[in-house]
């Protein structure tokens, strides 16, 4: 028994002795290696009367590595595809809802500027140009609404501070290009938060009073590309949406 196994470890170590590293890192190296540790593994049943238990050839190809390296990966990707949660001001440590300490904050004026658009379509659009809607003038009537929006912010979006607006302005616009209305609403404050989301308030109520006053002569109008344009103040300084 003792001859066979000596005999046994010199053909391992004749078998892998030519397995060098450049063979065992090229494209069909790891084919030769698994094929010297099957051949070994039958000489190791035949010396000592049973297979190992277990072998690097099978624990190449174990599917429970192949698992274990894939949720590694995934664990790695999700870690690094999952967004920080300290960037969300309006989120606690715990994950739950809060409102934004600003005592701390500077006071310094703040504007915000938002916009969208209100696509009539061809009939109505004419019907709003010359103020034959029997709600009454939809361009006055937005414009009111929307300032009245802006005032009751707070009041809407639970979470937002309730703020001394210092001026609030909405103009609508006839486009006869695509038969819309283009909305654009300023609010300004001097105070410790900005006014962003008065100013898209604003714009918002201006075009659901649209879509109110013309929606017995279609059903068709659309509320669209509601967004900020400008804001300035406050420590994040002057941002402005790119053309």
């Amino acid at each position: 028994m003792q001859a066979q196994r000596l005999m046994f470890l010199r053909r391992v170590a004749w078998k892998l002795n030519p397995l060098s590293k450049s063979r065992f890192f090229s494209s069909d190296g790891t084919h030769d290696f698994t094929k010297a540790i099957s051949e070994l593994n039958k000489e190791m049943e035949s010396v000592f009367g049973e297979p190992p238990s277990s072998s690097l050839a099978s624990s190449l190809d174990s599917p429970t590595m192949v698992q274990e390296s894939h949720l590694a990966t995934n664990d790695v990707n999700e870690k690094e595809s999952t967004p920080s949660l300290s960037g969300l001001t309006h989120i606690g440590s715990r994950g739950e809802a809060q409102m934004v300490d600003i005592s701390s904050k500077e006071i310094t004026k703040r504007v915000a500027i938002a916009s969208c658009k209100v696509v009539l379509g061809h009939k109505v659009f004419d019907m709003v140009s010359a103020n034959q809607l029997q709600k009454g003038d939809v361009l006055g009537v937005a414009k009111i609404a929307g300032v009245s929006g802006a005032k009751q912010t707070s009041s809407l979006i639970p979470l937002c501070h309730n703020i001394n607006l210092s001026r609030v302005h909405v103009d609508l616009t006839l486009n006869p290009r695509d038969f819309s209305i283009e909305i654009r609403g300023e609010a300004s404050s001097t105070g410790k938060t900005g006014v962003e989301m008065e100013a898209l308030t604003a714009v918002t109520v201006a075009g659901l009073t649209v879509y109110d006053m013309c929606k017995a002569a279609s059903k068709e109008i659309v509320i669209t590309d509601v967004r900020l344009e400008h804001k300035s103040g406050g420590k994040s300084g002057d941002w402005s949406r790119k053309k």
